[in-house]
């Protein structure tokens, strides 16, 4: 089909689903849904903030994550509720653009943060004697700067690049929200360069930090194998199974969205994945770092006792 080539002002999110009575389903589970993620992350950050034994680096990457969710979900899940129950499904260049910018740099500030927080279980783990003086104060606050301060240099890159495609005649976007995949799609032609873009964006924010989470796991294994007692190693794990496992259901989709090329894009099935992502993991990060710690636990019961 040949399309028109005219400047596009305004873009059509097709959503989840033309179906009247799944677009209700999906309105009232993501109502129940975003509220838990407002509500588990502002917890967290409160708890962080008011209890002094959870002053350590460790909580100080934790809250810095939580404040990353509770922003990344909100660039998302309102436009997707009104999507789901109204006619009017337009989102305007300027706001697609908008929340481009911020979703792709909350996500690539939270990649590097996620690097960030393996280094400080690595030293927890390696050092334990001496962990408040290998992760001062300043480093962690440095580490958290540098991790926005990245994302969000190179999702001016990113959104530079995207938004100087020349989009032909067709406006509709068969997803959620402005992402690469349905964006490239639109496109009358992809530049040789621009997909270059992507692949450095995808090594620079994606592949670096999973390689330097890597290092740091392997380095903690051969720590956790030096020791001796199996109770001790057990306990020494427990302190980054959180991590491991925040760090493994969010890389997981989005390597698997975003490290393919653009040919093999599947809209229908990578709308499921992103949804994940960009939904349901900033609702279940506080339940991760939450179930089983004795801190969070207690500062959550002393909350309660003096409210």
């Amino acid at each position: 089909m040949q399309r028109s080539n005219h400047t596009v002002t305004e873009f059509i999110l097709l959503g989840f689903t033309t179906d009247p009575w799944m677009q209700l389903g999906l309105f009232v589970v993501f109502l129940g849904v975003y509220p838990l993620t407002v509500v588990g992350n502002s917890t967290f950050i409160m708890l962080i903030c008011n209890d002094s034994r959870l002053h350590t680096p460790m909580y100080f990457f934790i809250g810095n994550l939580s404040f990353l969710d509770l922003w990344y979900s909100s660039v998302y899940t309102p436009k997707i509720l009104v999507i789901c129950i109204s006619e009017g499904k337009s989102i305007s260049l300027a706001g697609c653009l908008c929340q481009f910018f911020f979703s792709a740099g909350l996500a690539y500030s939270e990649c590097y943060l996620l690097a960030a927080m393996a280094y400080d279980r690595y030293m927890a783990i390696s050092k334990p004697l001496l962990y408040a003086q290998a992760m001062p104060g300043r480093l962690c606050i440095c580490l958290v700067l540098y991790s926005y301060t990245g994302g969000f240099v190179n999702v001016i890159i990113l959104t530079s690049n995207t938004f100087t495609l020349d989009f032909c005649g067709d406006n509709v976007i068969d997803d959620f929200f402005c992402d690469v995949p349905p964006l490239v799609k639109l496109a009358c032609k992809v530049r040789e360069g621009y997909q270059a873009v992507l692949h450095f964006l995808l090594a620079s924010n994606v592949i670096s930090p999973t390689v330097l989470i890597l290092a740091s796991y392997l380095s903690i294994i051969a720590t956790i194998l030096r020791i001796r007692s199996t109770q001790g190693r057990l306990k020494a794990f427990s302190t980054c199974s959180s991590h491991l496992t925040s760090v493994t259901l969010y890389y997981g989709s989005i390597l698997y969205i975003y490290s393919r090329p653009s040919s093999s894009y599947s809209l229908e099935r990578d709308k499921i994945v992103s949804t994940f992502y960009t939904v349901l993991f900033p609702m279940l990060n506080p339940m991760i770092y939450s179930l089983r710690n004795k801190d969070v636990k207690e500062a959550l019961k002393k909350f309660f006792k003096s409210a």
